[in-house]
């Protein structure tokens, strides 16, 4: 096989959905086709308004919707149909069972390489979108070579993506670099090739890195934990900055000029969340405890509990300041999403702090541009947060605007960055809370001093208390 023309996509959420749509906006030669089980989001996918918010998204899927880009139920057809077979579908983290709390579930990895494997008529590529530990592809390939005959062969590739939530159609447009790892043996190469001439058709070859299988797939929990680590490494500096008196904006200007560090990922806050980090960087402890490294594990895991930590000290620093009690008070929580420009709330911090809002007995009124009342009290009412819909709607409400969520409030929290909120009217907002009147900003995006002129008592993440 040495051209691509027909691409199949098994799963169709944040990765599989928009990475397959710029490659059908920029290869209209080949057809494109997306399946998923779930027939509401396939729905969602088909109407006119998309299941998944991301700037420039709605564009190029209206853009090839039914010309060559579709989106079925019907996975038999298209598995069948397809030269070249994405797997793109979810692998949390294990809840129960060998590895919970650490190890990523491949049940629905395995499940899509035996459907693959049971309805194939033809040789396929398949290739590894989601994100998976190391050596995952030795089990996907046991399973299709155990199915492979004289007529039908499978080569399997690892096609990890980069893709932050936001920013996802740029970061596909113009990506930094796509990796494409494969056995190394001709028919592997050969397979290789294929996806390359695919995203050759708009980007520079110079950033198609190939590798071999298994560097692919510790490269992407590599590169993620290694931003994870720069984003705790600069909160815990925040504490000391609090502390200390020090501006932690300013310490990560002083440190990102440094050209061996670099600006990007030293911004403070409340916490890192989304559905990679967090998964990830356990996926890598528990790799590590795998490979008997106990001291690489706890390295690594020390990442993710001083992302805990750091959400618990803002807690902390907001009922200390509310006179030690926020009981019966209100608080007005602006954003849900984990950061802006994404509706998507998996590991945000704003679940955190509601559920030790929830636990002091707080008034919680939530208010986020792009995040359903829907989502938020599905993620609220999760084992572990607080076990039922009717417990949260007695201490959580949700508005329509920033306005209405702050009306009648004895503190506001930002919990996540998005533009909409620092272009708010204070004044007006101010005038309508009790006084004294608070606001907690866990992003970094306010101007303190002016609402301090306002009348507002600011407490910002990273520096002290004034």
């Amino acid at each position: 096989m040495t051209q691509v023309k027909n691409i199949c996509c098994i799963g169709a959420g944040y990765v599989g959905g928009p990475t397959c749509a710029v490659i059908a906006y920029k290869c209209p030669d080949i057809k494109v086709t997306i399946v998923d089980v779930n027939a509401t989001r396939i729905a969602a996918w088909n109407s006119e308004r998309l299941p998944i918010y991301e700037p420039g998204l709605d564009e190029i899927v209206f853009a090839r919707r039914n010309k060559n880009l579709f989106f079925s139920t019907e996975v038999e057809e298209a598995v069948n149909e397809a030269d070249l077979i994405f797997v793109s579908v979810n692998t949390p983290t294990k809840k129960t069972g060998v590895g919970a709390g650490y190890a990523a579930d491949l049940a629905y990895v395995e499940s899509a390489t035996r459907g693959i494997a049971d309805v194939a008529k033809s040789s396929k590529i398949v290739v590894e979108k989601s994100t998976v530990p190391c050596r995952t592809a030795e089990s996907m390939r046991t399973i299709l070579e155990a199915n492979s005959s004289d007529d039908i062969r499978f080569d399997i590739l690892s096609n990890p993506e980069f893709l932050a939530e936001g920013t996802a159609v740029n970061d596909l447009l113009y990506p930094d670099r796509v990796l494409i790892g494969a056995l190394q043996t001709p028919e592997g190469l050969k397979a290789q090739k294929a996806l390359v001439e695919v995203y050759a058709h708009w980007v520079p070859i110079e950033r198609i890195i190939t590798t071999n299988l298994w560097s692919s797939e510790l490269s992407k929990l590599a590169a993620n934990a290694l931003l994870a680590q720069r984003i705790s490494s600069v909160n815990a500096l925040s504490a000391i900055c609090e502390a200390t008196g020090a501006d932690i904006d300013e310490v990560a200007y002083a440190c990102g000029r440094d050209s061996r560090i670099g600006p990007k990922f030293l911004k403070a806050s409340v916490g890192f969340g989304g559905s990679c980090f967090q998964k990830d960087i356990l996926n890598l402890v528990y790799l590590s405890e795998q490979l008997n490294l106990p001291e690489v594990a706890a390295y690594w895991k020390q990442v993710v509990d001083l992302n805990e930590y750091q959400k618990k000290r803002f807690v902390s620093r907001i009922i200390k300041t509310l006179f030690n009690t926020i009981t019966n008070k209100r608080i007005a929580l602006l954003g849900f999403a984990f950061k802006k420009d994404t509706g998507d709330t998996r590991e945000s911090a704003a679940i955190t702090l509601c559920k030790n809002f929830i636990q002091e007995n707080a008034k919680v009124r939530i208010y986020d541009p792009k995040v359903s009342p829907e989502q938020i009290y599905m993620d609220l009412s999760e084992p572990g947060i607080v076990d039922n819909t009717k417990e949260v709607k007695k201490h959580i409400t949700i508005t329509s605007s920033a306005y209405e969520a702050a009306d009648n409030t004895d503190a506001i929290v930002i919990a996540t960055e998005w533009d909409e909120f620092k272009t708010l009217d204070y004044e007006k907002i101010y005038d309508r809370m009790n006084k004294p009147a608070f606001i907690f900003d866990g992003r970094l995006i306010l101007d303190a001093s002016k609402l301090r002129n306002i009348g507002f008592r600011v407490h910002t993440i990273g520096r002290p208390a004034i």
